[in-house]
């Protein structure tokens, strides 16, 4: 039949089948329909494709009275199937619903527990809940409302559930994006006590059901108060009343309005908003509620503004749950699996969640914290302090100490301070001395530790002057003992002659993930950048740590290494652990091995201080701000990486804090100590890569060895090993002569204050019976005219 309309003149078009019945509706005046399409070019559009769908073998023009006629039985037999297979669905489907009436006697979903690696239960959600059934009247309307505002605001005019929602799901699943979308108060409530929290269709369709069923069966204030006594308000809270009890020690019906609207806010992510959680999303999430409220009437704009003021300052009660083991680390692998799983499922999941944690060294840790601040609290002025332990290899974190006591709310306990940004103080100079290693310097180089002005271009503050821990300048160091002893001066010589950036590059490959070397942080920082110009936080500096502990390999944080689910199938196992390379291990070998030099460290910390671990090789860092504010020690071995900070999470400084003495590195120590106890000393140290190498050197300017001066050995990266005597030394008539002179590479005005700052040392530590340090005006002069002249530390080419 093809082939004949092929060949057959538009004249005969009207002799074929399908359209004999219809002669007189064919147009065969093209000059007409020329005209119609000319007058009506969308519309003849339009009916050409309706022809096209319902008339696909007429090449004719079809009138719009057949064409609507066609589209109207194809509706209704449409509408008829569309109703047949939605009763069908609805019988299919509700043939194994649960009653409605479960509602008011339901049971609570399983528990989920939450273990160490060994099997030790360290948290039961749900478990000791403190739930208190409320009857609607006794919950103020407050709490009512903002609930309402925010979750349901057409609660007391829908049907149950919600058209728009159904519409996003349907979106959802076209998409590929998933089934999700806005439920009704009703809806969540039967998805929370009558079905499971899976994202299927067929519960979505019994949700439905269920959900007309309720709001037919119920009133709407019945239901609202179902809702309010079954909800999840995180951890074991479940209800309104143990939410009040838990968060503010006090009855629903005496909640006020900002404390109403942050109840109402948690349901959504309870763990997110969990204001022990060592973060402060509530107070966002508090806002949305309010103004809901606001933009609803239920309350005005001034009240919601009153409000959110009252919830900034809010002081939460202290949750007394004396079963909960590492609570610090429990609520925040509780807060990963919400992000992985659900907040549903991790809080009525039935899970089991199997964790990193070796809760032997948890509790050794937290013994250790607490009683340590106890007994600096007087002298030290110290309150605040956290730990934590973690396995370089893997990443797997062993102990998380978050503060010194989680029940004392005086203290403000459970905040994490494990997690908290502060100022990291000294304790990432490792970082930017193996930037240095990496750029030809040496651990020999010579730096004079002087006092000196930094131009920081800032007009109100046109220098930037720092000083030593101790406040003392110590001449010429070479960087072994700039780093081993913490030197101030040298430090930020170094960082101005590596460069900012690549320090702070070098740090965020490491693990310091608020160093990310972008334009706007690079212009954030200056050079006090290496004594604690940008904050970083414990987690960051034991990730770093443990990336110098194996060689330069980073292994990211893990906290989880098993889920199970509720029916025995694993949801999750932690894949086995790939490491990045990301720092050279021979730069990372000598500075670990200076860290571990308790040699390096005499001029400072003398030879028993708290960074010394009796019978082991432990490389060790300190670090403390100018202020006093925070206090830390970080140190590592293949095996272990420990990382401690102190300080007050009030802001107020610390007093009588001896770097290495006092503060975090005693407990440190014994943290340390705790963990390599029977365990062989670990020589990774006496077995350098193979691209270093050992030589002696000059022990004063790190140059070959000199006749009369002292030696003393160091490693090189191979090619970076002195090749000549260091030329500070100079002889003239049989004389030894130091001449120091070093380049500003900061200047911006043609000053040299480098150079000033060693001349001015020079005059105040040596006399002229220290004859070397001044040497003769004709020596200078013809090592001037030589283009010889001496510096301490030459810049590597």
């Amino acid at each position: 039949m093809d082939e004949a309309h092929s060949e057959t003149p538009k004249e005969d078009w009207a002799k074929y089948p399908h359209v004999e019945d219809h002669p007189d509706l064919l147009t065969t005046d093209m000059s007409d329909l020329r005209s119609r399409r000319r007058h009506n070019t969308w519309g003849n559009l339009i009916h050409a494709v309706l022809q096209k769908l319902f008339f696909p073998h007429t090449r004719g023009y079809i009138s719009d009275v057949v064409l609507l006629s066609r589209i109207v039985t194809y509706a209704f037999f449409g509408l008829v199937i569309f109703i047949v297979v939605g009763f069908g669905l609805f019988l299919w489907y509700g043939r194994d619903l649960p009653s409605p009436g479960q509602l008011v006697n339901n049971d609570l979903s399983q528990s989920t527990r939450i273990y160490d690696r060994n099997g030790i239960l360290l948290y039961s959600v749900f478990q000791n809940q403190n739930r208190v059934y409320v009857n609607l009247p006794d919950i103020p309307k407050t709490v009512q409302e903002a609930t309402i505002a925010v979750e349901d605001k057409n609660f007391y005019s829908n049907q149950g559930f919600s058209i728009t929602g159904y519409v996003r799901a349907l979106l959802g699943i076209l998409t590929l994006h998933g089934i999700s979308g806005g439920s009704t108060l009703t809806q969540q409530l039967v998805k929370n006590v009558l079905l499971t929290q899976e994202q299927t269709i067929t519960r979505k369709i019994k949700e439905l059901m269920l959900s007309i069923q309720v709001d037919r069966k119920y009133s709407k204030n019945q239901i609202l108060e179902m809702y309010l006594n079954d909800v999840g308000y995180g951890g074991a809270t479940t209800g309104v009343e143990a939410a009040a009890e838990y968060y503010f020690g006090k009855h629903v019906k005496d909640l006020d309005l900002a404390q109403s609207a942050f109840i109402a806010g948690l349901p959504q992510s309870p763990t997110a908003y969990n204001p022990y959680n060592g973060q402060k999303y509530y107070l966002a999430r508090s806002q949305v509620v309010l103004q809901a409220m606001a933009d609803q009437n239920y309350i005005t704009q001034k009240a919601a503004d009153n409000a959110q003021k009252e919830v900034q300052n809010f002081s939460f009660s202290s949750a007394q749950n004396a079963d909960i083991k590492a609570p610090w680390f429990v609520l925040y692998v509780k807060q990963l699996a919400a992000a992985q799983f659900g907040e549903q499922m991790v809080e009525n999941g039935g899970l089991q969640i199997y964790t990193t944690l070796d809760y032997s060294i948890e509790k050794y840790a937290e013994d250790t914290v607490t009683k340590e601040v106890a007994a600096d609290v007087k002298p030290d002025n110290i309150h605040n302090a956290a730990a934590i332990v973690r396995d370089p290899k893997t990443g797997e974190i062993l102990a998380m100490v978050g503060n010194a006591d989680y029940f004392n709310k005086a203290i403000d306990g459970q905040y994490n301070d494990a997690m908290a940004s502060r100022q990291p103080g000294s304790s990432l100079k490792p970082i930017l001395y193996m930037t240095a290693l990496e750029k030809g310097y040496t651990a020999a180089s010579e730096v004079m530790d002087v006092k000196t002005d930094f131009p920081t271009g800032d007009p109100a503050t046109p220098t930037y002057t720092p000083v030593n821990y101790n406040g003392k300048f110590n001449g010429p160091v070479q960087l072994r003992f700039a780093l081993g002893n913490s030197l101030n001066i040298p430090a930020v010589k170094m960082l101005a002659r590596v460069g900012i950036k690549d320090f702070m590059t070098n740090a965020y490959n490491l693990g310091i993930s608020n160093w990310q070397p972008t334009d706007a942080n690079l212009k954030s920082v200056g050079l006090s950048l290496v004594l604690g110009g940008r904050e970083t936080t414990l987690l960051d500096e034991t990730t770093a740590y443990g990336t110098l502990a194996t060689g330069g390999i980073k292994y990211n944080p893990v906290f989880i290494k098993k889920v199970i689910d509720s029916k025995g199938n694993t949801l999750y196992q932690e894949p086995q652990a790939q490491g990045t390379q990301v720092a050279p291990a021979n730069a990372v070998f000598i500075i670990s091995h200076i860290l571990s030099d308790n040699n390096a460290r005499l001029l400072d910390f003398g030879a028993y201080s708290s960074l010394v671990v009796a019978g082991k090789t432990v490389s060790v860092k300190t670090g403390t701000t100018d202020s006093f504010k925070d206090n830390w020690t970080v140190g590592f071995t293949p095996s272990y990486v420990v990382g401690v900070w102190v300080g007050n999470n009030d802001g107020q400084p610390m007093s009588n804090v001896a770097s290495g003495i006092t503060g975090a590195a005693p407990i440190w120590n014994k943290i340390m100590s705790f963990v390599l106890k029977g365990k062989p000393d670990d020589t990774w140290l006496q077995h350098p890569p193979s691209d270093v190498t050992a030589m002696q050197v000059d022990a004063l300017f790190g140059g070959l060895p000199t006749a009369g001066m002292p030696t003393r050995s160091e490693y090189f990266i191979k090619g970076t090993e002195p090749t000549a005597p260091s030329p500070v030394i100079q002889q003239k008539d049989g004389k030894v002569y130091y001449i120091v002179r070093e380049d500003d590479p900061v200047s911006t005005d043609g000053q040299n204050r480098w150079q000033a700052g060693i001349d001015a040392w020079i005059k105040t530590a040596h006399s002229a019976a220290d004859y070397q340090w001044y040497p003769p005006d004709d020596l200078l002069k013809q090592l001037g005219q030589n283009n010889n002249s001496p510096t301490p530390t030459p810049t590597p080419h």
